[in-house]
C-alpha cells in the first residue's frame, strides 16, 4: 500500500510517481489550508488534477488497478483557468474499487468551480442516503462518471457498483445552480446510463437505477422555483425516462416516477 498525504498551505506543485501509479497535483493559485489525501493500493492508477482556492479538502482512495481521478477528458485540464477544483471550502471524497485480477478501470472525472460544495462518490461500493453500506465482493471496476459543478453549497452523494463481472454504468451529471441536494445510485448489470443537468437552485433530487436491465434516464431541471424529484427505475426489464422540468409554480414543484419491479 502506498499512502500519500499532502497538506497544502502554499505549496505550488506536487508530482510523485511510485511503481506504475501516478499522482500529479498542481496548485495554480494562492490559497491556504488545503488538505489532499491520496491512498492507492494496486497498480496503473492515476490521480491528475489542479486546484486553486483555500480550505478545500480532497480524499481519494483507489484500490485495484487502472483507476483515474482528475480532470475530465471532455475538455481537458483546467490548469490554465484556475484549476480543476477552483473555489473555497469544497469537500471531495472519491473511493474506487476493483478486487479482481482483470479490471475495467474505474474512472471518476470532475471539474468543480464554486464554494462549499460537498461531493462524495463511490464506485464498487453501495451507498444510500444514510451513507456507504459495503463494498462489492466481486468487483471488476469500470462504471465511469463525469461531474461538473459550477455553483456553490451543493451536496451530491452517489455510487455505481456491479458485484459481478459486468461494469457498464455511466453518469454525466452537471449542476450549475446553488444549494441543490442530489443523490444518485446505479447497481448491478449492465448499462444504466444517467444524465442530469440542473440549471437552478434548491432542488431536492433522488435518482436510482437498479436491477439487471439496461435502464436509461435524461433529466434537465430549471425554472424560477425548486423541484423535488424522485426517480426509481428497477427490475430486469429495461426502462427509459426523460424529463425536462421548468418549475414556475410558487412554492415549488414535485415529480415522482417509479418504473419496473
Amino acid at each position: 500500500m502506498r499512502l500519500f498525504m499532502f497538506s497544502f498551505l502554499s505549496i505550488l506543485f506536487v508530482s510523485q510517481a511510485l511503481a506504475d501509479n501516478l499522482i500529479t497535483i498542481n496548485q495554480v493559485s494562492s490559497g491556504n489550508s488545503n488538505s489532499i489525501t491520496v491512498n492507492i493500493e494496486g497498480s496503473g492508477n492515476e490521480t491528475n488534477f489542479s486546484f486553486g482556492g483555500a480550505n478545500n479538502t480532497v480524499n481519494i482512495e483507489q484500490n485495484g488497478k487502472d483507476g483515474w481521478v482528475g480532470y475530465t477528458t471532455a475538455w481537458g485540464s483546467a490548469v490554465s483557468n484556475g484549476g480543476d477544483l477552483d473555489g473555497d471550502s469544497n469537500s471531495l471524497t472519491v473511493k474506487q474499487l476493483c478486487n479482481q485480477s482483470s479490471c475495467g478501470g474505474d474512472r471518476f472525472e470532475f471539474h468543480i468551480q464554486g464554494d462549499s460544495n460537498n461531493v462524495a462518490f463511490y464506485q464498487g461500493y453501495g451507498v444510500t442516503t444514510a451513507g456507504v453500506t459495503n463494498s462489492d465482493n466481486i468487483e471488476y471496476g469500470g462504471h465511469f462518471m463525469q461531474l461538473d459543478i459550477h455553483g456553490s453549497n451543493n451536496i451530491l452523494i452517489g455510487s455505481q457498483r456491479s458485484n459481478t463481472s459486468g461494469h457498464e454504468h455511466s453518469m454525466t451529471t452537471g449542476i450549475y445552480g446553488n444549494d441543490n441536494d442530489i443523490y444518485m445510485r446505479q447497481e448491478n448489470n449492465q448499462s444504466k446510463t444517467m444524465n442530469l443537468t440542473v440549471n437552478n437552485s434548491y432542488n431536492d433530487i433522488d435518482m436510482v437505477q437498479i436491477g439487471n436491465a439496461g435502464h436509461s434516464a435524461t433529466v434537465t431541471i430549471g425554472g424560477l422555483y425548486a423541484t423535488t424529484f424522485n426517480m426509481l427505475q428497477q427490475g430486469d426489464t429495461a426502462q427509459t425516462y426523460s424529463l425536462t422540468q421548468d418549475c414556475q409554480t410558487i412554492g415549488g414543484c414535485s415529480v415522482s416516477v417509479t418504473q419496473g419491479n
